[in-house]
């Protein structure tokens, strides 16, 4: 009874107490500076938002590709084949799991260290590509008003003070980043409100039952809808920063998809139903000139505006993604320790996002659309081991406490992941040749990666987290 009641500790368990802090990597010992608020839920909304969607921008091309009624019927049904089983996944192994690293730990649970680094290789370099893509839309869009920024060096330039701007943004803090990412998600999408009500005046319903005049371009049609609706998971990885994961990531995800839908669903239909169908015309970009057509040139430049703005808020949301992905794969030791080191003052992995800033910066001045779409097979790949990861995890660990759990039979969980599964092999089946290649030797070069690390940690070249052991090293 006196040792329950005492207000002193024992020195042995003092010992014992400093001793672990000692073994505790690098980012995770207790710091002087003020803990970090953790992200709440409107931000971490608005930050799947923005690794989603980030607004109507790049629909147009469906329309070109299959006309408005398919575009509005994809845009309808294909949030229940792929967007809502991959946020239903999402929403369970992010509450069961609650980790820096979302899919890494999955995967790594699921089938062993090796699986989680290939998924971590495939999900990182799908990241980083596509981080490497927002600068370079940002200065295409700013060159539409400042034509100084077309062509080189001020093109060159634009593009590297806007990269390393934007990254120290998000150096400063996941908090900052998310209602950042509020603000940028409220002011993008103001002038879509104001394209739907003066389109309204002029929308004949009859135009959205159109199939259009040209031939189908299904490709086209599916990669624009899989590019739109995709990276559920990807706020996954920011689960260790999350204020109570368990309850606000289903919160966050529900809120997410209906305002994601909704997002893409109420312009397309302004704007199919209020000017005559010229399939030719809608391009990535178009919604601007459907601005200007319904109300004129100030409302063109709004959007354009309005375009920058969700670029900015796609590239932060992504680097955050990627930066803490890293951080999870270093407390996994699948990367070497010094990965996963947290700024002094902010408490951010600055080195998970220096890493992705300076890849981004090299690709971006790259002529790169095969690796682009390489990038796309290798997301579906790593999409078809995530599935098999979390029926391998509810079968294998049916004991583990899931706050969230999808609320169906193990045979209903297969099926719901074989009709997205079979979407994502039709994606990789109509790829080319070169992107096949391309894909391969990335993979390649993942697996190279796996066994180089496991080398140098056996032979201590370089330190690593001891995270990774918990789970035994099956290869």
């Amino acid at each position: 009874m006196g040792a329950a009641g005492s207000t002193h500790q024992p020195q042995s368990l003092l010992n014992e107490q400093e001793e672990e802090e000692q073994q505790q990597p690098q980012h995770l010992l207790p710091t002087t500076t003020k803990p970090p608020t953790k992200l709440s839920l409107l931000p971490l909304i608005f930050l799947i938002y923005f690794e989603v969607a980030g607004g109507p921008y790049g629909e147009e091309p469906a329309v070109a590709a299959a006309g408005p009624l398919l575009s509005l019927l994809g845009f309808l049904i294909f949030p229940f084949i792929w967007s809502i089983p991959e946020a239903l996944i999402t929403a369970e192994l992010s509450t069961a799991f609650p980790g820096n690293g979302g899919f890494v730990i999955w995967a790594h649970k699921a089938f062993g260290p090796f699986c989680g680094s290939l998924l971590a290789t495939w999900k990182l370099l799908t990241g980083i590509f596509n981080l490497a893509s927002y600068p370079v839309l940002c200065v295409d869009y700013l060159q539409l008003v400042f034509p100084f920024f077309s062509s080189g060096v001020p093109r060159y330039l634009a593009i590297l003070f806007s990269t390393l701007f934007l990254s120290f943004l998000n150096y400063t803090g996941l908090t900052i980043v998310g209602y950042t990412a509020v603000f940028l998600g409220l002011v993008s999408l103001s002038p879509f409100v104001a394209l739907t009500l003066f389109s309204i005046p002029k929308i004949e319903p009859i135009r959205w039952v159109s199939l259009g005049e040209k031939e189908k371009d299904w490709a086209l049609f599916f990669n624009t809808l899989f590019w739109n609706l995709n990276f559920w998971d990807s706020a996954s990885t920011l689960a260790g920063e999350v204020e109570n994961p368990q309850k606000t990531y289903p919160k966050a995800l529900f809120s997410a998809g209906i305002f994601t839908c909704l997002a893409y669903l109420i312009p397309l239909m302004a704007a199919t139903g209020a000017i005559p169908l010229d399939q030719e015309d809608w391009v990535n970009g178009y919604f601007a000139d459907v601005g200007e057509m319904v109300a004129g040139k100030w409302l063109k430049y709004w959007i354009e505006i309005g375009a920058v703005l969700s670029v900015i808020g796609l590239f932060e949301a992504q680097l955050s993604s990627c930066a803490y992905q890293i951080l999870g794969m270093a407390d996994l030791a699948v990367l070497p320790r010094c990965f996963g080191v947290r700024s002094k003052w902010f408490n951010t992995p600055w080195v998970g996002i220096l890493v992705p800033t300076l890849v981004a910066l090299a690709v971006s001045y790259l002529g790169f659309e095969d690796i682009i779409s390489s990038v796309n097979f290798l997301y579906s790949l790593g999409m078809l081991l995530e599935f098999a990861s979390f029926l391998w995890l509810r079968k294998k660990m049916p004991e583990v406490k899931r706050p969230y759990k999808v609320p169906l039979p193990f045979f209903g969980l297969v099926i719901m992941c074989l009709v997205p599964s079979g979407f994502l092999v039709y994606i990789m089946a109509v790829a080319s040749k070169a992107v096949c290649l391309v894909s391969a030797l990335l993979t390649l070069v993942g697996i190279a990666w796996y066994f180089v690390m496991k080398f140098c940690k056996s032979k201590a070249w370089v330190e690593f987290s001891s995270g990774g052991e918990k789970d035994g090293d099956e290869d």
